[in-house]
């Protein structure tokens, strides 16, 4: 081969490797597979990788999140995509929404605490979970629809919900004003099922399942029992809610009753 040729040749294979090495330098190291917490918590505010998954290794002091009183509540698929920034494959085999991070077991932490021993303090306040826009009735309350802040001691009504979780996806029962205090009295499982709805029937048992068509009686929330009339035969069916325009008979009942988000979830 001529002399310019092998030139040109090598050239060419040396401007291949350098692309080659820039390719290899750039590609992020290979995801490691991460477990999640059992229980998650944090100290300091500051959420970071190593406090939602075991098994975080370097990128354990990564801050995904801020909680700025005893619970946080986290989007399950932000702190996966979180996660996969930093090198951590988490998979969700739970299939999970949402994730709850609780602030740490420390002497004297907690917002109870803070009530107990600050109440009776001219000018103290406590941080109490508040409604961080205004809620028409109806209306599901979400994670981001609840935030904690601090008010005056005497303006804390008794027996607020102490974890954001308690409250999210329940329904405002009448219109719920920003920044006011979040009470359990205020809000219910929201309603699934309306008087007079078209309602899909499911008999489940043993793996065999059979769906019938009916018009329910009454309004019902989740997990709430319903009769549902069917359109064919004219008999009541007792029923359990388990979702918009869904119920449940049979032995399938009493678990959906027990537990009906769950349940819901499994469909």
């Amino acid at each position: 081969m001529p002399r310019k040729g092998r030139a040109r040749l090598n050239a060419a294979a040396a401007a291949l490797a350098t692309l080659v090495i820039a390719a290899v330098l750039a590609t992020p190291a290979l995801s490691s597979p991460v477990s999640l917490s059992a229980s998650p918590m944090d100290d300091d505010g500051r959420i970071t990788l190593g406090e939602l998954f075991d098994g975080a290794g370097s990128a354990s002091s990564v801050v995904v999140a801020r909680r700025s009183g005893p619970t946080a509540v986290l989007d399950a698929g932000l702190v996966q995509a979180a996660a996969a920034r930093s090198g951590l494959q988490w998979s969700n085999p739970d299939g999970l929404r949402r994730i709850v991070v609780r602030q740490g077991v420390s002497s004297g932490s907690g917002a109870a605490s803070l009530t107990q021993t600050s109440a009776g303090r001219p000018g103290a306040t406590v941080e109490v979970l508040t409604y961080a826009r205004s809620l028409a009735s109806g209306d599901v309350v979400q994670p981001e629809d609840v935030v904690w802040a601090e008010v005056q001691a005497h303006q804390a009504p008794a027996g607020t919900p102490q974890d954001a979780a308690d409250v999210i996806g329940l329904s405002a029962r009448r219109a719920l004003r920003a920044g006011t205090p979040v009470q359990s009295r205020d809000l219910t499982a929201p309603e699934v099922i309306a008087r007079g709805d078209m309602v899909q029937v499911v008999y489940i048992s043993g793996g065999v399942s059979l769906t019938v068509t009916g018009r329910a009686t009454r309004d019902a929330a989740l997990g709430d029992a319903v009769i549902v009339t069917n359109i064919e035969s004219g008999r009541a069916i007792d029923a359990v809610a388990v979702g918009p325009g869904q119920a449940v008979t049979g032995p399938a009942a009493q678990a959906a009753r027990a537990n009906p988000q769950q349940f819901a979830a499994l469909r």
